[in-house]
């Protein structure tokens, strides 16, 4: 079956139940991601004073984007990276329409989903990064700036209010397009990832989504946001 032809979806199987797919923290990052990169945008063009809120936003996402690698790697089943990071001969596969038992494709991610995931983190990640040495050369310094040169800087403002911004531009078109093409195809991915659940066949794992999970993530939330905190402190 080809994947860019309508289907019918998994859920609508006849042994399908409901299955915790995306666990809480990462619904709320998920969320909060959002929340905090639109606010980014408002800040970023309206200026002026806005802009400390702009840079304390960017540190909130630095926190966000911290949280979420580390996430990757103890979080719940579907949120981790082995359950969606797949090797260019899975993805061929993908693209064919030639899935095997048990890639769970229809599950969390699928594997061009993966692919955004990993580039939108990249590519937040260096927005933070050059945002943290940035100077607008008005009023305005990245809390890191007085460790890079001045040609650094400058390249990186550059970056930060050129092609960076136009690029997370695209990839959050393509996000939103995305969800609009699988929502004309029969599948809602809004919806799980407000309630976490999604109508799988009855062999689809669930991701662990306990209080104690949820202890962990507050945990390595509270440490990245330190982190980010320590960033701040250093540039005061």
């Amino acid at each position: 079956m080809n994947p860019m032809t309508p289907a019918t979806p998994a859920e609508t199987s006849p042994d399908a139940r409901a299955v915790r797919v995306w666990d809480l923290p990462t619904r709320a990052f998920h969320w909060l991601l959002a929340v905090a990169v639109v606010g980014l945008v408002v800040t970023g063009h309206v200026g002026g004073n806005a802009l400390v809120w702009h840079m304390r936003l960017g540190l909130v996402v630095l926190t966000l984007l911290s949280f979420r690698v580390l996430w990757g790697l103890v979080g719940g089943r579907w949120s981790r990276f082995t359950s969606f990071v797949r090797g260019p001969v899975t993805l061929l596969r993908y693209l064919r329409g030639q899935a095997r038992d048990r890639d769970f494709f229809e599950v969390g991610h699928n594997p061009l989903g993966g692919l955004a995931v990993l580039a939108m983190i990249a590519l937040l990640a260096l927005q933070v990064a050059t945002g943290l040495v940035a100077d607008d050369e008005i009023a305005t310094t990245g809390p890191l700036n007085r460790f890079v040169t001045n040609t650094t800087a400058l390249a990186a403002t550059s970056w930060h209010q050129g092609w960076g911004q136009w690029i997370l531009f695209g990839l959050v078109g393509l996000h939103l397009a995305a969800i609009a093409f699988y929502r004309w195809r029969g599948t809602d991915l809004v919806r799980p990832m407000l309630t976490g659940d999604k109508h799988l066949p009855a062999d689809v794992p669930p991701s662990a989504d306990s209080w104690q999970t949820r202890w962990l993530a507050m945990l390595l939330l509270a440490v990245c946001a330190a982190g980010a905190g320590w960033l701040a402190w250093l540039g005061a």
